[in-house]
């Protein structure tokens, strides 16, 4: 009750604040978010030794371990760097309004609101892209390639480029303009309306996602029948899940790295396989990642998280609703009108503390469930074969076996391996 009644003081309380107060609130945040954010990378990179953990000994190679640390180190310094540069440009471009004089220099091509927001943030994309450009190429080309993951062409990098732009102008575009329509029409009750709109969206996404869109960037074909096709399959029927395909997809295209996972809602239910899993792992391994994923939906993991998630986009949707229209947003970044996407914009920036901390327990429900479904998988197929996929997996993708605790506090979805090893070993 206390909470619901702090939320509607909300406008309030911003009310009281000038633009000048919510402007050093905004800078203070991302002052303190990227301060916290180099800190937890140092710590996890602290937490990386040169050496083979003991737990891991006679487990890991000792080559690919000291190389997974070499792996990480570079990219520690490179994450650093483009930060930085980040950073750098974030701060004079808040703290001088200059995002105002760019709302400025629109409104002479437009006052149309929704035309005016579409290109306002069309511009910042492009520019964002423009700026990330360069490190992204490098990521690719130099430190994958130089530690031998990557694939990707140069043609395959700007052909993924350009199916992601129009993604982003077709999707992105659709959506944004879909919440400025109702925002305009309805007002502060327009947050409900998006809300059921976003949840069809999710819906839809989920089912169709591997048929609609994954087929852009990658090609998706069925598992030859074999031993493997038969031992899922096998496996599948043996637990009462409702598989309809297996697909194999060529991710060897892009990255030496390997994953698994299933999609679909309800019955309708598609295995997908990395063909760089079926390079790197045994049968019985390849079956014992499959009960994993397996464990997910029979412990109804996909639908809690589902509901988590609307229940987090509706918390931001519902305050959302009650900052949007303070003109005191808009002058906080340097504008003389107040302007949707403004608002937008600045409550994106305010919001983050309340999307880390949300973060932080969808993140926590995550590792829980994972430990389910390892358990899961242990008990209707085998540990054995589950642990050394892991560390298979681990191992051939240079990941950081020993991460700080504080990192994986925060940003871990997955428990990390050594956790996950010593549960399955009390199987």
């Amino acid at each position: 009750m206390l909470r619901g009644f702090s939320l509607y003081l909300l406008p309030f309380t911003y009310q009281l604040m000038n633009a000048t107060t919510i402007l050093s609130i905004i800078l203070g945040i991302i002052v303190l978010s990227q301060l916290f954010d180099w800190t937890l990378s140092w710590l996890n990179l602290r937490a990386h030794g040169k050496n083979v953990p003991p737990e891991l000994e006679g487990q890991i190679d000792a080559d690919k371990y000291a190389r997974s640390y070499d792996y990480h180190h570079v990219n520690f310094r490179f994450g650093m760097l483009q930060s930085l540069l980040s950073f750098v440009v974030m701060l004079p471009l808040l703290a001088f309004g200059w995002l105002g004089w760019l709302d400025e220099l629109l409104r002479n091509v437009t006052e149309q609101p929704v035309l005016l927001a579409l290109m306002f943030f069309g511009v910042l994309f492009v520019v964002s892209d423009l700026t990330s450009l360069p490190f992204s190429w490098y990521h690719t080309f130099v430190i994958e390639e130089k530690f031998g993951f990557n694939k990707t062409t140069p043609k395959i990098f700007w052909l993924d480029k350009l199916k992601g732009y129009l993604l982003t102008i077709v999707v992105g575009g659709g959506v944004l303009s879909f919440l400025l329509w109702l925002v305009i029409t309805l007002g502060p009750s327009f947050w409900w309306w998006f809300w059921l709109f976003i949840g069809g969206f999710i819906l839809l996404v989920n089912l169709f996602y591997t048929s609609w869109i994954l087929p852009l960037f990658n090609k998706l074909t069925p598992l030859e029948d074999g031993h493997l096709r038969s031992a899922i399959e096998d496996y599948a029927k043996g637990v009462d899940f409702p598989l309809t395909n297996i697909m194999v997809l060529d991710g060897s295209k892009r990255s030496a790295k390997a994953n698994a996972f299933f999609s679909g809602i309800g019955k309708q239910k598609k295995v997908v396989l990395y063909d760089t899993l079926i390079e790197q792992q045994s049968e019985q391994e390849l079956v014992a990642v499959l009960a994993h994923e397996v464990g997910h939906y029979k412990k109804k993991h996909i639908l809690q998280g589902l509901i988590l998630s609307l229940i987090q986009t509706g918390l931001m949707l519902f305050i959302l609703s009650r900052l949007l229209f303070s003109p005191a947003l808009s002058e906080a970044l340097g504008a003389e009108l107040s302007s949707i996407h403004l608002n937008l914009l600045a409550f994106g920036l305010l919001y983050s503390p309340i999307s880390t901390v949300l973060g932080i327990l969808m993140n926590i429900v995550s590792r829980k469930n994972e430990f389910e479904a390892d358990r899961y998988a242990a008990d209707t197929y085998a540990s054995s074969p589950l642990q050394t996929a892991l560390l298979q997996l681990h191992t051939e993708n240079l990941s950081n076996a020993t991460p700080h605790p504080l990192y994986v506090f925060v940003n871990y979805s997955h428990p990390p391996l050594v956790q996950r090893l010593r549960a399955l070993q009390k199987r």
